[in-house]
């Protein structure tokens, strides 16, 4: 396809990756249309948005700084704190869309129930997608760009869902701490929103445990009264070897919090999802959090802790993460087997030209700014001016990128869509570079 020859384009979703998306599609000239299944921009960070799947709650900050966290091309208001919460975001992403004069494209309350191809030609210029939505119009687009999130479908555990015989919640569910004053309550979890939530509850809890199942490494939100993400992202440099990164930013905060373990957690094995916190040091400091390692089993209200303890509570908030939802699209088409998407440069499926799947990755930061990357990489594509590798080429790099993983993270359903975000721009930007090359 020659540039010039522009397309019809489908983005699902209208948070912040399906708006980014939207963005750089239709400024390359491009006709799109952003289905949205409620009635509100912003996805994730509208809280208590009317399409059910935020998981947003009344307390949440974003872990990154303003200006690690924003886009390229558009800043922050000059009043909002360092440090966003989910009203600055939502209002930032809102701005982003007038801004861009996206909000035109979106057709809200459009629940997308069905996308299916039209053609199994290897011909993109004959090959098309059918979108049908719930109110039963069907629509025949070039392109679609999945970009409904990850964060939606509760990874429910047994045991703590079944077992217990006191209130049983996941993360998803939690919008505020007002309903836990004077319970006793065990939070499972070891991530950003598991140790939100236990701060959150411990100050007016009667008893406040942590469950971490893994180690962990806690970031400080400041250093020296400097946004942490700030200083952290001078060293976040491609050109910066991966472990010296790794081993400056753990030193950085040992420095701050000390040893993890004397704090009650586990030793640090392999690589893992860091989460940042402000305050939650602190709180197990003054023992209104303590952390236990596991969970053995579960009688009644009765938990059985791996350090021979045990003792009554009357809620466990599970944390304990996601499962990637597709609803609307044949497993054929994305199949997707114990969480994990098998996609070139975690956008592609090879066998299926003109779907894209964006922001289904776990990246350890700057998360904006990966979408910004994966939006351009898909535009160049869909204005010809860039040409995907052959189907066999991006299996095999598929299954580099599996046993990289696996070899790296903890087998979990969060780490299967692993990302450290120098590295993965790096790639992205290299892939684009060659794909570029290949159309000349």
């Amino acid at each position: 396809m020659a540039p010039g020859n522009y397309r019809n384009i489908a983005v699902i979703g209208a948070g912040a990756a399906g708006l980014c998306a939207s963005k750089y599609l239709a400024t390359a000239g491009m006709r799109v249309t952003i289905f949205e299944i409620g009635t509100q921009i912003g996805g994730l960070w509208c809280f208590m948005n009317d399409n059910r799947r935020s998981s947003a709650y009344s307390t949440l900050h974003i872990n990154t700084s303003r200006s690690v966290t924003r886009f390229r091309d558009l800043d922050f208001d000059e009043d909002v704190q360092s440090f966003p919460d989910h009203e600055d975001m939502h209002k930032y992403l809102v701005k982003y869309a007038e801004h861009f004069d996206l909000v035109k494209l979106i057709r809200f309350k459009s629940k997308v129930i069905d996308v299916r191809p039209l053609s199994q030609s290897d011909a993109r210029a004959s090959f098309a997608w059918e979108i049908e939505l719930g109110s039963g119009i069907c629509e025949i687009f070039d392109a679609v760009v999945i970009a409904s999130g990850h964060l939606t479908q509760p990874l429910h555990v047994a045991m703590y869902k079944d077992d217990f015989s006191g209130h049983y919640l996941h993360g998803h569910e939690y919008k505020a701490p007002a309903p836990f004053v004077g319970k006793r309550v065990c939070v499972v979890g070891v991530g950003n929103s598991a140790c939100d939530m236990a701060t959150d509850i411990c100050s007016t809890s009667r008893r406040c445990v942590l469950v971490a199942r893994s180690g962990v490494l806690i970031l400080p939100k400041l250093f020296c009264g400097i946004p942490f993400t700030d200083i952290t992202r001078q060293i976040q440099r491609s050109w910066v070897p991966a472990w010296l990164r790794r081993r400056l930013i753990a030193w950085l905060s040992y420095l701050i919090h000390g040893s993890m373990t004397k704090l009650g957690f586990k030793p640090l094995g392999q690589r893992a999802h860091v989460t940042s916190n402000g305050t939650i040091i602190t709180d197990i400091v003054y023992n209104r959090i303590e952390v236990k390692q596991g969970i053995l089993k579960i009688d009644g209200q009765t938990l059985y802790f791996d350090d021979g303890t045990h003792e009554e509570f009357d809620v466990i908030l599970a944390a304990t993460g996601y499962l990637i939802d597709l609803p609307f699209i044949s497993s054929e088409i994305i199949p997707l087997e114990n969480n994990k998407l098998d996609l070139y440069k975690r956008i592609v499926q090879p066998d299926w030209p003109g779907l894209y799947l964006m922001g289904f990755f776990n990246t350890d930061t700057a998360l904006n700014m990966v979408y910004e990357y994966q939006a351009r990489w898909i535009r160049d594509i869909e204005t010809g001016l860039a040409k995907l590798p052959k189907a066999d080429a991006m299996y095999a790099d598929i299954q580099a990128k599996n046993r990289w993983v696996e070899s790296h993270y903890k087998a979990s359903a969060r780490h299967t869509i692993e990302e450290e975000h120098v590295p993965y721009i790096a790639e992205l930007k290299k892939s684009n570079r060659q794909m570029r090359r290949a159309v000349k």
